[in-house]
């Protein structure tokens, strides 16, 4: 909630005006203004407190300019706590924020500087002591508002998260101490962790992350490398970030490469380059390889591979091509309505395991793993395995077929010569 919320329509929003401490009890005692309440304050009586982890307030230009706004509208109040409230947290503090500071500021400290660096008297705060409960309750409202702005820089947030930290183990000891920061930040114990490995970095690097010069994931992966290696230096740190970037590029190219090359070998699939339906070594055009092919048409049978169906193919012979190329076999037209339904039915099947028939002769019983697989069409075939693999099975697929396609080619070249 905002500090306009919790003030509200008060009479004090918006007309900040001194109430007198009788006159503050009876209001509270009615309810009629919140516990705390806006309240105008000479800036010679505020000081900052030196646990901001802040240090880029802006150029004079910057303040200059945000100065002249706060002259004619002030939309947003800072937050501060009494001097009795922040010493007793922190005495060793006393002679740095001066002996004439009565409030010390939580929030607001741009506010305030850019207030003073334009000669205003007074600026619209909020003075809530129960800010400073506890040292860690201090240093969570103080980073509260730096956390959540877009110019809080990366060193600026690890230094705070580093002090919230300190205070975590100072008051409830070191073990847990970061648990312990990362549960009053919202963020996991992981983060805090990366925030404090920045602080372990050479500190040119430190300024580059300061300045956007090194993006804050490069940071990280910087202190994870120096953490392995202490030894190096800000400039070969820099060197191998710059290596590893080139690498992983490197990388990135091949793979995309490599898909280029297997969806074209997946055109060519589609095209009949590779494998026909029946398992066997196919030209561009339809027509198969081999000099028995070439004679008399026939496709060449090739031992030990599988048909369509998934049977071993046994060697032809003339008597068996003839049966087959027999029209209008009884045994062929019962199959064919049987084979037919079986292709339209399997382009989105699951594989499935089946029991082969024994053998014609009766001699054995095999046990193959069959699938329901598009066998019959090379660019279906093709798109159902892309649909169902990731890259780098898809890949190693590719490689597999196109050296078992080469070995075909070479036996089918062989044949013919």
């Amino acid at each position: 909630m905002s500090v306009a919320d919790k003030v509200g329509e008060s009479s004090s929003f918006g007309r900040a005006r001194n109430r007198s401490a009788r006159g503050r009890a009876k209001a509270l005692t009615e309810g009629s203004i919140p516990a705390y309440e806006l309240t105008r304050l000479p800036l010679d009586q505020v000081a900052p407190t030196p646990l901001n982890p802040r240090r880029n307030f802006g150029s004079d230009e910057e303040m200059t300019r945000f100065g002249e706004e706060l002259r004619e509208a002030q939309l947003a109040a800072c937050v501060a706590v009494t001097r009795g409230a922040y010493l007793k947290l922190w005495p060793v503090h006393e002679s740095v924020i001066g002996p004439d500071a009565q409030y010390v500021l939580v929030n607001g400290e741009r506010r305030f500087r850019s207030g003073v660096h334009v000669g205003l008297d007074k600026l619209d705060f909020v003075v809530r002591d129960d800010l400073a409960a506890t040292r860690e309750d201090f240093v969570d409202h103080l980073l509260a508002e730096n956390l959540d702005r877009e110019d809080f820089d990366v060193m600026e947030r690890a230094r705070g998260v580093d002090q919230l930290v300190s205070v975590c183990a100072e008051d409830g000891g070191e073990r847990g101490a970061r648990s312990r920061a990362a549960k009053r930040l919202g963020k996991d114990r992981s983060w805090v962790t990366n925030q404090l490995a920045l602080l372990t970095l050479p500190a040119e690097i430190q300024v580059m992350l300061s300045a956007g010069e090194v993006s804050e994931r490069d940071g990280r992966a910087l202190a994870r490398h120096f953490k392995e290696d202490s030894s190096l230096g800000a400039a070969e740190l820099l060197a191998h970030l710059e290596s590893t970037k080139q690498s992983a590029e490197q990388q990135k190219e091949e793979e995309q490469r490599l898909l280029a090359a297997g969806r074209e070998a997946l055109a060519q699939a589609g095209s009949g380059d590779l494998l026909s339906a029946d398992n066997k070594l196919q030209e561009p055009g339809g027509t198969s390889t081999g000099s028995e092919a070439a004679s008399v048409g026939s496709p060449v049978p090739v031992e030990g591979l599988l048909s369509a169906d998934n049977k071993p193919s046994p060697a032809s012979s003339p008597a068996s091509r003839a049966d087959a190329d027999r029209a209008g076999s009884p045994a062929e037209t019962a199959a064919e309505p049987e084979s037919k339904a079986g292709r339209e039915g399997t382009s989105e099947s699951v594989p499935v395991p089946r029991r082969q028939q024994p053998d014609t002769d009766g001699s054995r019983e095999q046990v193959v793993t069959g699938v329901k697989f598009p066998y019959d069409n090379a660019a279906r075939a093709a798109t159902f395995l892309d649909d169902r693999m990731d890259d780098a099975q898809f890949l190693k697929l590719v490689d597999i077929l196109n050296g078992m396609a080469e070995r075909r080619r070479s036996a089918a070249s062989a044949t013919t010569t």
